[in-house]
């Protein structure tokens, strides 16, 4: 199943290529501008910066679990990655990298089968409502497909009903983890031989 475009949400900014692999520029509605591109190993203080402007529900949201600081060595693992194995894109204010604040983050894994890849993505609430969720993910389900994996999947906490809707107007399917009643595994077949997670 693929990428519904047909029950999508329209997009509340611009796209502008930048002419580098996965990099582009966005303008929203409001003006602001910000630049989508691959997670680089610089950006381990950026992302300890913004995490102190998230809420307590979004961190649950997307570590599953309340966390209280994102430690340097955690930073570091988000933003050292095997490139053979996972890809991750932020989204950053367009300013100088110093002062720049990420706002976004999508990453995937491919698991230990080497045919599915596992996703997780926050959006903060600041640049929350212009469709940027759905930008990321379907940047992640091009790379998975890239990639040749045969499904994209993730876990998102049962009360966390904005990714659930955003999950079924992408196509993805639903069913309760196996392991955990307050988590839904949800999971996208990248191709006609995709098996479910």
């Amino acid at each position: 199943m693929g990428l519904s475009r047909n029950h999508n949400k329209p997009a509340r900014f611009e796209r502008i290529r930048l002419g580098r692999p996965w990099c582009e520029a966005l303008r929203l509605e409001d003006g602001r501008k910000l630049i989508a591109r691959p997670i680089q190993a610089r950006d381990a203080d950026a992302l300890r910066r913004s995490f102190g402007d998230l809420t307590a529900e979004e961190i649950r949201f997307r570590f599953l679990h309340p966390i209280t600081e994102l430690t340097p060595e955690v930073a570091q693992s988000l933003t050292h990655l095997n490139r053979d194995k996972a890809f991750a894109l932020v989204v950053v204010e367009a300013l100088p990298p110093e002062v720049a604040r990420i706002g976004g983050v999508v990453r995937a894994v491919v698991d230990d089968g080497g045919q599915n890849a596992e996703f997780a993505i926050i959006v903060g609430r600041e640049i929350g409502g212009f469709g940027l969720g759905a930008y990321l993910l379907q940047r992640m389900t091009e790379w998975s497909r890239k990639k040749g994996m045969r499904t994209l999947y993730g876990d998102v906490m049962v009360e966390n009903e904005r990714m659930q809707r955003l999950a079924r107007r992408l196509g993805f399917n639903f069913r309760l983890h196996p392991d955990d009643p307050q988590v839904i595994r949800i999971w996208l077949s990248l191709n006609a031989a995709g098996k479910s997670k």
